[in-house]
């Protein structure tokens, strides 16, 4: 079988506000189009939240806008405001244009005070190859319980028979603890592909890295860029890979 030639593309969205504080998801996805990714985790999507995203269907809307193939997982999932309105949902989203022939969020531990995060799996049919796609957005809180998502997101992936693909806002920096963990088992892409420092946060002056693409040895990295964008608070990571 002929190897397939995979874009890809990890984008901490922050519910589609800018950093010049204006509510455009258009813009999100114009920055998705121009990376010409295949395969796509966001993270900071809404589903009818709150005002802050004027009660969107942000997942619905960029799935018809981009048309692509979708699954969002709300690791927050809220009572609606009144009685007869939608759930209030937080999460991550995968977007694809090859489909997703399967998708499970594992709750990753949590300690109090703290917000509930998720690994959003999917299995992406890549040709007839079969892709886990892994999005998850890690804890901001340095106390230990990123640890613990991390160990707990190993344990998800290390024996997936799939070539897959870990992508996400992991709010750790290259060194950390959390890092070195998952890079004994994955590779990360940056350091193979990219040029430069890769920094993804803040925007508008990044100064660390903290939003990730890291791949399994079935997939050889060929390309990797941080592509400049207004959209959110943090930089999209864009990647490419041979897979098959």
């Amino acid at each position: 079988m002929e190897a397939t030639a995979l874009k890809t593309l990890t984008f901490n969205i922050h519910h589609g506000v800018g950093i010049d504080g204006r509510l455009d998801l258009e813009r999100v996805a114009r920055t998705i189009e121009a990376s010409e990714a295949d395969v796509v985790g966001l993270q900071e999507v809404d589903r009818y939240f709150d005002a802050r995203s004027d009660w969107a269907d942000q997942p619905g809307w960029l799935a018809a806008r981009l048309e692509m193939n979708h699954v969002f997982a709300a690791n927050l999932d809220w009572d609606p405001p009144e009685p007869g309105k939608p759930r209030r949902q937080y999460g991550t989203l995968v977007l694809s244009r090859y489909p997703i022939v399967d998708s499970r969020n594992t709750l990753l531990p949590l300690r109090p005070g703290s917000e509930q995060r998720g690994l959003l799996e999917t299995v992406v049919d890549i040709g007839g190859t079969p892709l886990r796609f892994a999005d998850t957005h890690l804890s901001t809180i340095d106390d230990g319980e990123r640890v613990e998502q991390v160990n707990a997101i190993v344990a998800l992936l290390k024996d997936a028979p799939e070539a897959t693909l870990l992508v996400g806002d992991l709010n750790a920096t290259p060194t950390s603890t959390e890092i070195r963990t998952l890079t004994t088992h994955w590779t990360d892409t940056w350091p193979e592909k990219g040029f430069g420092f890769g920094f993804t946060s803040p925007v508008p002056i990044a100064i660390t890295r903290i939003d990730y693409q890291l791949h399994s040895a079935q997939l050889v990295a060929t390309a990797a860029s941080v592509p400049l964008s207004l959209a959110s608070d943090h930089l999209p990571v864009a990647a490419t890979y041979s897979l098959g």
